[in-house]
C-alpha cells in the first residue's frame, strides 16, 4: 500500500510537468504570471543549531535548493535537491523532549547518516499569499561511524507537507520570503546498521509542526 501511494503521488506530480496550456486566450490572460521561475532555499530552520562549526557533532550540514515553475497564478511545480547529515533519529518530536535530548545527547547515533536526494514538489496558492505544498524526496542513505568511515547504505522516501505565506519584496516583486510550518513522514527506512536501527525503532516515522523560513528570487 505504501509503495502504491508513493507511485500514485509521483505520477500525479509528474503529470503536472507534462501538461500543456489548453485554455483559451482570455483565460490565459487571466492566469498570466509576471515571473515564470523561482529559486529558493531555507534561511532558518528552528531544529537546526545556529552558529555551530560545519564539523560539529550536531551540525546537520544541510544544503537544500528548490527550482520551481509557475504554471499559472495558482499552481507551481518544482524540483527539490537536498542533502543533510543526521546525528539522531528524526522522529523525536517536540513533546518527546526534543530540545532536552539535543542538549544531553542521550539519543545520538553511534555516528551519522548522510541522506541525499532529488525530488518533486507541488505548491498551490490558496488565498492571497497563503499556500500549501507537498514534496516527495527519495533519498540515498550513507551510514558512517564517528570516525567518518562508511558502514552501510540505505534508502528512504521523505515526504513533507507545508502551510505557509508568500511575501513578495521589492517594486518588481523579484524577491520573496515564505515563513511556513511543515510536517513530514518517511517510508522504507529499514536498512540501518545495528546501533542506528535500535534508536530509529524507538521513535516515530514522522515529525510534526516544524517552523522555518525560506527566501528566494523570481526570474
Amino acid at each position: 500500500m505504501k509503495k502504491l501511494f508513493t507511485i500514485l503521488l509521483f505520477s500525479c506530480t509528474l503529470s503536472a510537468f507534462a501538461q500543456t496550456d489548453s485554455t483559451d486566450v482570455s483565460e490565459g490572460k487571466k492566469n498570466e504570471v509576471t515571473h515564470k521561475y523561482r529559486v529558493s532555499f531555507p534561511y532558518f530552520i528552528v531544529t537546526d543549531p545556529i552558529g555551530d562549526p560545519w564539523n560539529d557533532r550536531q551540525n546537520t550540514q544541510m544544503i537544500e535548493l528548490h527550482v520551481k515553475r509557475n504554471l499559472d497564478d495558482k499552481n507551481i511545480i518544482g524540483v527539490k535537491f537536498a542533502t543533510w547529515r543526521l546525528f539522531q533519529p528524526m522522529g523525536i518530536t517536540w513533546w518527546d523532549g526534543l530540545l532536552d535530548k539535543l542538549e544531553t545527547g542521550s539519543e545520538f547515533y553511534p555516528g551519522h547518516v548522510r541522506e541525499t536526494g532529488i525530488g518533486i514538489s507541488y505548491q498551490r496558492m490558496i488565498w492571497k499569499g497563503l499556500f500549501a505544498t507537498v514534496e516527495v524526496l527519495p533519498q540515498l542513505q550513507t551510514y558512517m561511524d564517528l570516525d567518518g568511515n562508511k558502514i552501510g547504505n540505505g534508502f528512504k522516501v521523505y515526504n513533507s507537507y507545508h502551510l505557509g505565506y508568500h511575501v513578495s519584496i521589492g517594486k518588481k516583486k523579484r524577491f520573496f520570503i515564505e515563513p511556513q510550518v511543515h510536517s513530514q513522514h518517511w517510508m522504507f527506512d529499514n536498512k540501518a546498521p545495528a546501533g542506528f536501527k535500535e534508536l530509529d525503532d524507538k521513535w516515530r516515522r514522522y515529525f510534526l509542526f516544524e517552523p522555518n523560513i525560506y527566501i528566494g528570487v523570481n526570474f
